[in-house]
């Protein structure tokens, strides 16, 4: 798993043709800091106070509860789960999703002592990120000649980011093409070379 600024992101991406984006976190939740966009949904946290599960050396426990949250969140909660990243240097994990309190007791209760579970609304589900980000993927040329789409993949805030090389005439076009509930969820941004390689890690 590669690093990058202070966070890792966990999970992402099922499709080929997709790129994970890793995500950088401020200084907490909701900040503006560390190249990321300012957190505009509402944030709760909890403070885990469970003892340890594994042996002191094994791994981070940020990395235990961001595997944990993921799992959980692709399983028994996949009906509101978005994504989840991890801040190593304030020991905390940040877990989007649709608003839960089944979800968020389920986190909170597994949190170990000390660790923060920074918890943010979205509105829509990693789930269905992906029916855009495959059927995107199965026709990655579908605008040769307008613009050029390099990369395409979720992003763990609600969103499908695509790079293409030039955005302010892709931008308009890609809304258009896949309607208003997509358009609120489309981010577009420049990228001159197309690639496949991502920087996270995927879980489960």
């Amino acid at each position: 798993m590669r690093k990058q600024g202070r966070a890792r992101a966990i999970g992402g991406m099922t499709a080929a043709t997709a790129v994970a984006l890793v995500v950088v976190q401020g200084s907490a939740a909701g900040s503006g800091g560390g190249g990321r966009e300012p957190v505009a949904e509402h944030t709760s946290v909890c403070v885990g106070t469970r003892a340890a599960h594994t042996p002191p050396g094994r791994e981070p426990a940020v990395i235990r509860m961001a595997s944990y949250a993921n799992g959980i969140g692709k399983g028994r909660h996949k009906d509101v789960y978005t994504g989840v990243s991890v801040d190593e240097r304030h020991k905390a994990v940040d877990v989007y999703r649709i608003p839960s309190k089944a979800f968020d007791a389920d986190l909170c209760a597994h949190a170990e002592r000390g660790l923060k579970v920074r918890i943010h609304d979205t509105d829509v589900t990693e789930r269905r990120l992906m029916t855009l980000v495959d059927r995107v993927g199965d026709d990655m040329d579908r605008w040769d000649g307008r613009f050029r789409l390099n990369q395409v993949g979720p992003d763990i805030h609600g969103y499908v980011i695509f790079g293409v090389d030039r955005p302010a005439t892709a931008e308009p076009i890609l809304k258009k093409a896949f309607g208003a509930f997509w358009a609120r969820h489309i981010k577009v941004i420049r990228t001159q070379t197309p690639s496949t390689d991502s920087g996270t890690a995927r879980l489960g």
